[in-house]
């Protein structure tokens, strides 16, 4: 009986982890401004009431809060609609949430490339994500046909929530240690006493799986499926394209690139390995035969960071014949815009016109084979379903279409 009230008890607390979604999006001030001077004392001015409520009217326990409502029956109907209100505003932190958490998985390669828009000027954190916002709402209206009534999905809510927060204890571990240099008893002795309260709230919920409890679950494996696909397959892929690439020192030592045709103007080829010559690099010199004045080779990276400051953002070193190499790194919360930070280089002889620079970019098409990849067949050709489907890399990187020059190749994993 005690677990089963614990069970029902913890859906009182359930909203707490959006605070830390709406923090990423407007600052900690408004967050603290909000939850200390409107939410906490609402809260605890309802659920005492509540209480109350059921002390004094046991019968009242079906269904507290709407028979805290004084007066005629027809006064129920406002308040539904303010609890719909409440509803839709809550919603917004767990919808702001999921796009962040798309972006950050998507700069740290475990999604492949979405449309991404930024809604404000002033904040970072402020996006939008066409294919999650419809995902979400075809989740939505799946699950309010599936489970029909709000007790059903409250057992659904129950087992995602302290997963959730299970979850978090154990990755606060981790970035205690490896961020913050926390001695592994202090991070154990504190994570400790939060685990004992996530794991007690976690093991009362575990009963309500087969009443609903599942579905979070699935879920959460479909996304964590499709997660490690992604990553996995685009290693596969780093190992096919390098075992054909030609080390960019080898490339710049033949005599036949000195003496190579050259055009006016800037050519940027964005590759993967800083180290390799890009294979659209190899692809102009061998159909164009010639290259542009000066050539850049960049590669984009994301640091396991939120944001990169603009003085680290783009490093660029002089090579010969009139070769470049550029590295570009943003945070996993950065917006990329490959033109702006080139435009922060301020190399003597290297400049960037905008309508003199052209973005030559290689575009893959992975094809599924009985090549030994380490990937189940199934997962090969769902990460070429994903690979064929992503946001091209130049709207991702935010270049000028009109400036791109793509050449297509055929991998096979």
């Amino acid at each position: 009986a005690g677990i089963l009230v614990l069970g029902s008890v913890f859906l009182a607390v359930t909203g707490g982890e959006a605070l830390y979604a709406d923090m990423g999006h407007f600052g900690i001030r408004p967050i603290r401004l909000a939850w200390f001077t409107v939410v906490l004392p609402s809260l605890l001015l309802n659920y005492f009431g509540q209480g109350a409520l059921i002390i004094a009217e046991p019968a009242a326990a079906v269904n507290p809060f709407f028979r805290m409502v004084p007066g005629p029956e027809w006064v129920v109907y406002p308040v539904v609609v303010l609890a719909t209100l409440a509803t839709v505003i809550a919603s917004q932190a767990i919808i702001s949430g999921a796009f962040s958490l798309t972006r950050q998985a998507v700069q740290l390669g475990y999604l492949p490339r979405l449309d991404i828009r930024q809604t404000s000027s002033r904040e970072i954190g402020q996006i939008y994500i066409p294919a999650v916002n419809w995902a979400l709402l075809v989740a939505c209206i799946g699950l309010v046909l599936g489970f029909r009534t709000s007790t059903n999905l409250a057992a659904a809510y129950g087992v995602a929530v302290t997963a959730t927060m299970a979850v978090t204890t154990l990755l606060f571990y981790v970035v205690a240690r490896r961020t913050w240099g926390w001695s592994r008893w202090t991070a154990g002795s504190l994570c400790g006493v939060f685990l004992v309260v996530d794991l007690a709230f976690l093991g009362a919920n575990l009963i309500k799986i087969p009443d609903g409890g599942w579905f979070p679950l699935v879920v959460a494996a479909l996304v964590f499926t499709l997660m490690v696909t992604w990553k996995r397959g685009r290693e596969v892929l780093a190992e096919r394209l390098e075992v054909g690439m030609l080390p960019l020192a080898t490339f710049l030592a033949d005599p036949g690139i000195a003496r190579i045709a050259r055009v006016p103007g800037t050519a940027v080829f964005m590759g993967g390995n800083p180290d390799a010559t890009p294979t659209s690099l190899l692809h102009t010199v061998k159909h164009m035969k010639s290259l542009h004045e000066t050539v850049v080779t960049l590669t984009v990276r994301t640091a396991e960071i939120p944001r990169v400051p603009e003085a680290d953002r783009i490093r660029v070193e002089k090579l010969t014949h009139g070769f470049w190499r550029a590295t570009v790194t943003y945070g996993f919360t950065d917006d990329p815009d490959v033109p702006a930070a080139l435009a922060l280089v301020e190399e003597p002889g290297l400049s960037f016109p905008p309508m003199q620079t052209t973005y030559i970019l290689g575009r893959e098409r992975v094809i599924s084979t009985h090549a030994k990849s380490g990937m189940a067949r199934w997962r090969e050709r769902l990460f070429g379903l994903m690979s064929n489907n992503a946001r091209a890399a130049t709207a991702f990187f935010q270049i000028p279409p009109n400036r791109v020059v793509e050449m297509g190749a055929q991998i096979e994993i």
